[in-house]
């Protein structure tokens, strides 16, 4: 196993508030139902939640293998660590790391709400700082038009659908449960990303509903032998802010 650091707590911790009201925290899973977006994906190897009919799950992926091409790799070390080389992608131009994350959405696994991709706010939220400090980005995941693949819990492997524009996307959201997306790190981490230094990486997918958080997930990437620094006051400042959170979602104080 590579080196973890203060981080490492962090995500354990967070997990364990998030999963605490007999949420359904699994590790090297498959989501709900396939995997749905792009050509040859598979299921597994995901870190999921399951709470009350949502579903949030992400893993780390081998984007890029010594040819430049992407495949089934997950690089999962089993407890919602996923661990990568450092450096820039064979083929690629910097910042493209060897790494990219993937995540997946769903408003009702279980059929048990029929809710909708629009009945919640979803957010991405990256801790880019690759050292012991924390500096994060929040992206909320249905603002605007993005190429996710939607559907629902019978949409067949690959077969998820694309918009091709807002008003597309949008109908799309209002009508479907389950969304799903392989990004790169460069696109969301900002200019300060560096694939080339070891490090480790938060990256969080988090459900909403009148402005309380109903659940979320988090993984962490490791780069290389990850962050050696000592914690700096913003990762316990960064910490208490979740438990806060997360405390609040469960007594049904408004966020």
């Amino acid at each position: 196993m590579k080196n973890k650091h203060f981080k490492s707590i962090l995500v354990g911790a967070t997990l364990a508030m998030s999963s605490f009201a007999n949420a359904g925290l699994m590790y090297d899973a498959n989501v709900t139902n396939n995997a749905i977006f792009g050509s040859g994906n598979l299921n597994g190897s995901f870190t999921v939640m399951q709470e009350d009919g949502i579903e949030l799950g992400l893993r780390g992926k081998l984007r890029h293998n010594a040819s430049g091409s992407a495949e089934n790799t997950f690089n999962s070390n089993g407890d919602g660590t996923y661990s990568f080389d450092a450096g820039v992608a064979p083929t690629q131009s910097a910042p493209t790391a060897v790494w990219s994350f993937e995540w997946s959405i769903n408003s009702d696994f279980d059929g048990s709400t029929g809710n909708h991709l629009d009945d919640y706010l979803f957010e991405l939220v990256v801790d880019y700082d690759a050292g012991g400090g924390v500096a994060y980005r929040t992206y909320d995941l249905f603002d605007r038009y993005y190429d996710h693949s939607i559907g629902t819990n019978a949409t067949a492997q690959g077969a998820g659908d694309e918009a091709a524009n807002q008003a597309g996307f949008d109908v799309l959201a209002a009508n479907n449960n389950l969304a799903q997306n392989s990004w790169k790190a460069h696109w969301f981490f900002g200019p300060s990303f560096d694939p080339t230094v070891d490090g480790t990486y938060d990256i969080s997918l988090r459900a909403s509903s009148n402005g309380q958080i109903v659940t979320m997930n988090t993984i962490q990437i490791i780069v290389g032998n990850g962050a050696i620094e000592a914690p700096e006051p913003s990762t316990l400042a960064f910490f208490a802010m979740g438990l806060v959170a997360l405390a609040s979602r469960q007594f049904g104080k408004k966020i």
